[in-house]
């Protein structure tokens, strides 16, 4: 395997050891919201070396992300993002993390007296901010590491954006 680094503008660290240098891609002032989905970066050993690459950093957890992720998850995360002041966001999983991610990315900065869902009716054109964010990808199927979109479940009401 040969490590490469591309940048499309979405920067792709590839390569044994590019977690260990996860650090120089994030503000050293950022206060960071790791989000994942269930237990498998953690059985992995994944984000541990994510933890162990940001330690000494201002580094929060917000793991329990579904496959299909479901908004009234993510607008916990929104509502923590926003109580706790996140500068940054770092999804570890998959695509429905990454998904997620990007979602609690736009939402966070998204006007308090407009339904964050939104954003998914209008695919996004009325997104004037994002939080920024990083990915650690661990099963790079969906193409979400590429793409601005995300597919997001509304259980309440069962409603699927994309």
């Amino acid at each position: 395997m040969n490590n490469f680094n591309l940048h499309t503008p979405t920067r792709i660290l590839f390569g044994k050891g590019a977690i260990a240098g996860l650090r120089e891609q994030i503000p050293h002032d950022a206060r960071v919201l790791i989000t994942y989905g269930g237990g498998s970066v953690k059985k992995t050993g994944v984000l541990d070396q994510v933890l162990d690459a940001l330690k000494g950093m201002d580094v929060l957890e917000f793991g329990g992300i579904e496959p299909n992720p479901a908004y009234e998850t993510l607008m916990n995360a929104v509502k923590l993002v926003r109580e706790q002041k996140v500068t940054f966001l770092l999804a570890v999983g998959g695509g429905s993390v990454l998904d997620g991610t990007k979602f609690i990315a736009a939402a966070a900065n998204y006007p308090e007296n407009i339904d964050p869902w939104h954003i998914l009716q209008t695919g996004g054109k009325e997104i004037k901010s994002a939080i920024p964010m990083g990915c650690v990808l661990t099963l790079p199927a969906t193409g979400s590491e590429s793409n601005a979109g995300a597919v997001i479940s509304r259980k309440t009401t069962g409603d699927k954006q994309a």
